[in-house]
C-alpha cells in the first residue's frame, strides 16, 4: 500500500536478538561502565536514567557527545535525545528508543532500536544513515560482548 502523504520525516529501526536475560541486556546499555567496555570508544558517563549527566565519546567522532535521558523504564525500555544534523526537532536533537523484549522463556531479548528526527534532505538522509549504521554496529557489538565477552570495536577506529 502506498501512500500519497508527503514525507515529513526520515527514521529508521533495527533489532537483533541477545542470547542474555532483558535485565542483563538493559544493564549493559544504561550502565556507563559497560557501555564503554564495547560501544562507546572514547567512554560514557553517566548511567542512561532521566536528570543525570550522560555524555559518550567515540574514537571515530572525536569530543563528547550530551546525551538527555528522556525515558527509562528498566528493564524494558529507554528514550535518548541527542545532537544531529538535519534535523526536525526543534532543539537540533534525534531522539532513539530502545526497546528490550524478552524471548524464548526469557533466555534472549529482542533489542530494538528506533531513531527518528531527520529531513528528508539529501543531508537529513546521509545523517540518518550514518546513525543507522553506528546502531547496526553497537547491536552486534552488545551481541559479541555478552555473550562471548569480545570487544569488536577495540582498535576498530584508531
Amino acid at each position: 500500500m502506498t501512500s500519497n502523504a508527503p514525507l515529513t520525516e526520515l527514521s529508521f529501526t533495527v533489532s537483533g536478538r541477545v542470547a542474555r536475560p532483558v535485565e542483563q541486556v538493559y544493564e549493559a546499555v544504561a550502565d556507563p561502565d559497560q557501555l564503554s567496555r564495547y560501544f562507546t570508544t572514547g567512554g560514557a558517563k553517566g548511567r542512561l536514567e532521566p536528570g543525570g549527566e550522560v555524555t559518550w565519546d567515540f574514537a571515530d567522532f572525536p569530543g563528547a557527545f550530551p546525551v538527555t535521558v528522556t525515558e527509562a523504564a528498566p528493564p524494558r525500555r529507554l528514550a535518548i535525545e541527542w545532537d544531529g544534523s538535519a534535523t526536525t526537532g526543534e532543539q537540533g536533537t534525534t531522539r532513539t528508543v530502545f526497546e528490550f523484549e524478552p524471548i524464548d522463556a526469557g533466555r534472549r531479548t529482542l533489542v530494538t532500536i528506533t531513531e527518528t528526527s531527520w529531513q528528508p534532505t539529501p543531508e537529513g538522509a546521509k545523517a540518518a544513515f550514518g546513525n543507522c549504521e553506528g546502531w547496526t554496529g553497537m547491536l552486534t557489538a552488545l551481541k559479541a560482548w555478552l555473550e562471548h565477552g569480545i570487544n569488536l570495536r577495540e582498535g576498530f577506529y584508531r
